[in-house]
Order: structure tokens, then sequence, then C-alpha cells
């Protein structure tokens, strides 16, 4: 039997909504399944709060310590799913997605009226497909700060269109949001043989690579030289937390339940240069005054990573930028700032250039991605990129570009970022990228058929393996004076060519 409509709001929520969070509010549909896009220190929690409820509502979140997090923003009974605590059909029931998959059997299909999921990119996990295909509610909400598909995989299966979106960039540009300066480190951790779970370094094997004292007073160093208190440091776990605060002189660790009121209250006044944590402040704990953000503990989850950069976001009088400091190592698939902006670094081998204000960054990247060596590997990383999809690109020699875009030399054409439902703007409209993958392939097969061993890949591939020519070997010259050609294929040749020729 169908619900009656029953309005429930939050009469005691002490937060005022700003004009933005009115207008998402205003967006979201009666009844579906669709995401929203909204930047860390935008304000989700108190957005999805506020939405208007027929039953009762279940927020879903990936990581355990983000459970309680959205309590203070409801005035209603408020339960929780996760280890040994359960709910007892309060309206709202916040639960970790680790322990709610375990625990389905004690929850009816239609118990909930709203689901909202945090972190949304997750959402194709093995974990969240189980929940989301036991439930049915009238509306299911995805929330996300991530720009782009993360991790390779859209999610055009579980939500059916994005119907707002607030960047970072919009953000800071309307200001809400500090800007910020962007910095790398170079610690020299390396985490080639540390194991990835769930898409992110396995934290026990991370520990023991980057809890050592010679990285512990490399990031120290870092600090003294180029941070401006007050700074927040992120750290593996509570021992490194404390290992890393005995580096830095003044430093406090806060861990867990040593939080403390007069510590943050101190911290908050100056007297604090350093707060050194493990996942203590990720979320929901207001520091505007942070000048420095330092991520001395690595990681490939986009989410954990904006949610460390966005306690430093707020904005405070006497802060006009935020300093972020990305401690590094030799894994290029690290989340560092041009992650912020949905860039991707792994064919650049230059990324100490990869610094300064937060939007100069896309010039900084395009330019150290540039270069004739990225223009050789761009087939194979096409490739890569495809399979990892599960697109065909029907051999179409596209290069791709850091922000995602295929860029294609015969004839000129781009084709722009694919968003976070696999669909790229074509012609005015949000079409699915294989559709507009498909429809250039056509294009090339029926109308270019004399060029196919430009915009061929196995066409240029067969005629390729052989020495670059002499002609082909001055020509480079004229564009690239310095740059060796001596053992250059003619394949290879050719793609700095086209790059040369068709975009500068």
């Amino acid at each position: 039997m169908p619900r009656p409509w029953v309005k429930m709001e939050n009469p005691t929520c002490r937060f005022e909504l700003r004009p933005y969070q009115e207008e998402c509010l205003a967006s979201i549909p009666d009844a579906g399944h669709f995401l929203i896009h909204m930047a860390t220190g935008l304000g989700k929690t108190v957005t999805f709060s506020r939405i208007p409820r027929r039953g009762r509502m279940l927020i879903l979140s990936h990581r355990e310590e983000l459970v309680n997090q959205p309590r203070k923003y409801f005035g209603c009974s408020f339960g929780v799913e996760q280890a040994d605590r359960r709910s007892a059909g309060e309206e709202v029931v916040s639960a970790s997605v680790q322990s709610l998959v375990r625990r389905l059997d004690r929850f009816r299909p239609d118990d909930f009226d709203i689901i909202v999921t945090d972190e949304a990119h997750h959402a194709t996990a093995p974990t969240y497909r189980k929940i989301h295909e036991h439930f049915r509610p009238r509306l299911h909400l995805g929330f996300t700060a991530t720009p782009n598909r993360a991790d390779g995989v859209g999610l055009e299966h579980v939500y059916e269109d994005i119907i707002f979106e607030r960047d970072l960039e919009w953000g800071i540009r309307n200001g809400y949001l500090s800007n910020i300066r962007c910095l790398r480190a170079e610690i020299g951790f390396d985490l080639r043989s540390v194991a990835v779970r769930m898409g992110d370094y396995a934290p026990g094997e991370l520990e023991q690579i980057v809890n050592v004292e010679s990285a512990n007073r490399a990031v120290a160093e870092v600090f003294r030289r180029y941070a401006v208190p007050p700074a927040l440091i992120f750290c593996v776990s509570v021992e490194h937390a404390r290992a890393l605060a005995r580096e830095i002189p003044g430093a406090v660790s806060v861990a867990g339940g040593e939080e403390r009121e007069e510590t943050l209250a101190a911290f908050g006044r100056g007297e604090i240069p350093a707060l050194t944590n493990c996942m203590v402040f990720t979320e929901g704990t207001d520091l505007p005054n942070v000048r420095t953000v330092i991520v001395a503990r690595p990681t490939k989850n986009i989410g954990l990573y904006t949610q460390m950069v966005g306690r430093g976001t707020r904005l405070h009088p006497d802060k006009e930028f935020l300093t972020l400091i990305d401690c590094v190592g030799n894994d290029a698939d690290l989340c560092t700032a041009p992650s912020l902006l949905g860039l991707d670094l792994k064919m650049i081998k230059r990324t100490k250039a990869v610094e300064g204000d937060l939007f100069d960054l896309p010039k900084i990247v395009r330019r150290e991605w540039d270069r004739p060596e990225c223009w050789i590997r761009n087939v194979e990383y096409v490739d890569l990129w495809a399979r990892g999809r599960r697109y065909r690109t029907h051999g179409v020699n596209y290069f791709r570009m850091p922000d995602g875009a295929l860029v294609l030399s015969t004839p000129r054409c781009t084709i722009p970022p694919e968003d976070s439902l696999g669909r790229t703007l074509w012609n005015g409209r949000k079409v699915p990228t294989q559709r507009v993958l498909d429809e250039v392939y056509r294009h090339l097969r029926d109308n270019l058929p004399d060029k196919r061993n430009l915009w061929d890949a196995k066409s240029a591939r067969r005629w390729g393996e052989r020495q670059a020519t002499d002609k082909q070997k001055a020509l480079i010259h004229k564009f690239l004076p310095d740059f060796d050609t001596e053992d250059l294929t003619k394949l290879e040749a050719n793609q700095i060519l086209t790059r040369c020729f068709y975009h500068g």
C-alpha cells in the first residue's frame, strides 16, 4: 500500500541554506535515481538533510568514520548501522555499507522512502549493488564530489541523470571556497609493492612504507620550508600521526577520542602550528583557519582525497588561499591536486612541474603532456583506456588528452571528456560515449577511406613498424630541432607529425 504524503522537515535544524543548496533541492524530481555533483565544502549533508520525505531515509557511507557525521543535521530520530550498533526503526538511518550489506535480512525492500548514497562514485561496487538491489525506494540520490568517472567505472547503470552540478572551480570562483596553491613534495615513497584493495592502498602495507623515520623527517622538512601554519596533516595511521607530530615542533596528534575541544580551540587561535591525524578530520569538522593541508597519506581514492583537501577550503578572513602539499613517491596513479579537476598525470614524466595555482594546472598538465614522448605512447594509452571502459574505438587513431578528451587529427575532431554517467556532449546533446565513437567511425569509414592510413591505428601500425624515413625526420626537426629522431619508427614519427601539423 502506498504511504501517505508526510512532509518530514527538520524543525530544529540550525543551518541556513545557501542559494545553490536551495536550487539543488528544487532540482530533485519526485521519484527516480539521480546523481548530484557537489564539491567538498559546499555542504552536501545539510542539503540532503532538507529533502522532504514521505517516510524513512537511509544514508549509505563508504567509509565508517562518516557514518555519524550527518546526525547533527537532522532534528528527528537517528539510527546507525555500523559494527555493533543497530537501528531500531528510526526516521533516518545512517549505515556503513560494509555493515549493512551483511544485515539486509533485517529490512524490507520498502522500508525506506529515500536512499542517499554518499561518495556515489563507488555505487557500482558489489556491496553497493547488493544494497541498492534489495531496496525499492521512491527516490535514490547519489552525491559525489568526483569530477569524472572514478576508477574507470561509469554510473549509468545506477543513475538516470545528473540533475545538479557545482564543482570545486565553481565554489572557488563564486566565493564559497578558498583558492588553492598546489605543491608536490618528493618524499621517496616506493609504493610499487603495496597491495591495492577496494581501489586504494592496503592501510597496513602502506604504513610500513610511509611511517619510517626518513620519510617522517622529510615530511617535517616540507612543513618547515613550505607550510603556512596552522596546518592539517593527514596520516595513514594513528601511530604514523604520532610519529610525525614528534618530528614537528609544537605539533599535536589528534586521534579518535583524543579530539578535545581545548585542542581544537588552541588550534583555532593559532597556538598549535600543526595537527596530525588519521581519518579524524576527513569530514564534518569545521576548521576554517586551516591555511595548509599536507597529504602525507598517499591514496588512490578520489573521494578520500577530496575530503582531505576539503578540510582546508573553508573561507577565513586571515586566509588568502590554501597551500596544498602532496607528498608523493614513484606512483603516478596517486590522487594529487590535478585529480581535483579530473586531470590525469599517468603519461607525464615531469610531474614536479605540475605546481602552482589550482586553475593554472590544466594548462601546465597539457603542456607537460603535449610532448613527443607522450605522443608516441598515446596509441597504447588509448587502448588501455578503451579496455578499461569496455569501449570499442574501432581502431580509430585517437589522441587522448589529460582531461579525457579524444582528439582526432584527420579529420580534425574532438570528443569532449565523458561525465560520470558515461556520456559526452555531442552536437549539443549528452550522448553515450560509445554511440559517439560508433558515429565517428562510420563517418570515417564511409567518407574518408582514402586516408585510412592516418585515422586507422591498425593500418598505421602495419606500415609503421619500419624505421622512420629521412623525410619524416627532416620534418620533425623543423618543428622540434633538438628532438632525437634516430630510433623512431615510421608510426612514431607519424604520431609526432600529425600532432605538430594539426595541433601546433
